[in-house]
């Protein structure tokens, strides 16, 4: 994941003043160090880290700050406010027209993942409960297969594609495309156009013809997160021939050290609106620089957490769980159920990380999604009765055996979740008898004594268990 290297090092040199009593103007230039240090070697822009360590020193060494009961925790918040503000200070909102269709259109270079984040463009406008009515124009009429990847991606969304084939101009298609959404009421327009490896200037003329044809309400550029501070010239090109209205930056989920998201906005005064987290449509998120800096200081995201738990739960699901748990009935179907909306927010390690203290935690353990899996073959596997009453699979070997043979799965490790589902029934079952006062003590940190699964005694058969 982006930052981890960045995150890592920033924290431990913060660590060093959490909580000081008292600081020296040596203690802050250690800090200073290890902090312009950690920026350039995530790919940070020499100008932004230059002005940034110069800001984030000078109000460090203010008399208010050094004479402050916790000197070290107000630089904490100084660094975070400093790198906020670098990110552009808040979120930067779609631009919507309110008396025709609205017209976004992306460009970037080729492999930036401009098709495919029309999809998830879409479907993040559609998630958020405006009630568009999308269609996409096939623009791009160079790269092979580019319009039947986009007609593969409208048909997973159910969203309409218009396209012309290859042999006509882009101009011409947009514009027919702009006259068949107004026609048939689409009151959101997306134009997927040409990416190439390389800028040139046929390229550019042939995006500046469709900006003036159309005028869309949004150009969004599209980053790969891996290009660092080239990315900055490619924005700049880009920005000189169009009006660049926000970027999206790409690949935030892969090994990019960050540097283009702490660069962009300072250098450019291009705001990034959303960053790309997966290769799934869902994995498209808002870009909030205040949350971006919680993330990269180690202080997780709780903001993001509830929101995707939002998207993935319904309100009234999560009701009706939480009522058959108060009255101590827990099965397999309800956990079957909890796993499906852990996999609609996303990798386990992911969501894990938004937690605040837990990323650097993880930062060396290996999370095997495929165990999720795994563990829904062992459930399917079982009969409705079984699901529905699982302390007869506790009590029967033989059932055991047959969900093992019927999953594919080793028996050991049919055995591991049984074990795993009882202790966690079992806790279930004891929040449903606590009183008002327990849960006050609770909800003020406290946690009743759970029961602990029993050490077994002898060795399985053969490897088995799941790694969490």
């Amino acid at each position: 994941m982006a930052f981890e290297s960045l995150s890592e090092r920033i924290s431990m040199a913060l660590r060093k003043i959490t909580g000081r009593a008292n600081l020296t103007e040596k203690d802050i230039d250690t800090m200073m160090r290890e902090i312009r240090l950690s920026l350039l070697e995530a790919d940070v822009n020499y100008k932004v880290v230059r002005d940034f360590t110069k800001e984030v020193k000078e109000k460090a060494l203010g008399e208010k700050i050094m004479k402050s009961l916790s000197p070290g925790d107000m630089v904490v918040k100084i660094v975070r406010d400093e790198l906020k503000k670098l990110m552009g200070d808040e979120a930067a909102p779609l631009n919507y027209n309110l008396s025709g269709p609205t017209v976004f259109m992306l460009v970037g270079l080729q492999g930036g993942g401009k098709t495919t984040h029309v999809g998830k463009l879409a479907n993040y406008i559609r998630k958020q409960g405006d009630k568009k009515r999308p269609l996409f124009i096939a623009a791009d009429i160079y790269r092979p297969a580019a319009i039947d990847q986009l007609k593969t991606i409208g048909k997973s969304l159910n969203i309409p594609v218009f396209e012309m084939g290859t042999k006509e101009k882009v101009v011409k298609i947009v514009g027919e495309g702009i006259k068949y959404a107004k026609a048939n009421k689409h009151d959101l327009v997306i134009i997927d156009t040409a990416g190439r490896l390389h800028i040139d200037d046929e390229m550019m003329d042939e995006l500046v013809e469709v900006e003036k044809a159309v005028k869309p309400d949004e150009v969004l550029l599209t980053i790969d997160a891996m290009m660092g501070q080239d990315a900055i010239n490619v924005i700049e090109t880009f920005n000189a021939r169009l009006n660049i209205t926000g970027c999206i930056l790409t690949k935030l989920d892969g090994d990019a050290r960050g540097g283009a998201a702490l660069s962009v906005r300072y250098l450019t005064n291009i705001p990034i609106k959303f960053i790309g987290v997966g290769e799934k449509l869902d994995d498209l998120e808002v870009f909030h620089p205040d949350r971006m800096a919680d993330r990269i200081l180690g202080m997780g995201d709780i903001v993001s957490l509830v929101e995707k738990t939002t998207q993935a739960v319904e309100e009234e699901e999560a009701e009706k769980m939480a009522q058959k748990m108060q009255k101590g009935k827990y099965d397999y179907n309800d956990f079957l159920k909890q796993m499906k909306w852990i996999k609609r927010m996303g990798s386990l390690k992911g969501i894990l990380k938004l937690i605040p203290g837990i990323g650097q935690q993880l930062k060396n353990i290996e999370f095997d999604e495929k165990q999720l899996a795994y563990i829904e073959a062992i459930i399917f596997s079982m009969t409705e009765y079984e699901r529905c009453n699982p302390e007869i699979i506790a009590r029967s070997s033989s059932r055991r055996t047959r969900i093992s043979k019927g999953s594919g799965r080793p028996y050991p490790e049919v055995n591991a979740l049984v074990r795993r589902f009882d202790t966690m029934k079992k806790q279930v079952e004891q929040l449903s008898r606590m009183d008002e006062d327990q849960i006050k003590n609770m909800q003020k940190g406290g946690m009743p004594q759970m029961p602990q699964p029993k050490k077994r005694k002898g060795k399985g058969k053969g490897k088995g268990g799941f790694r969490f």
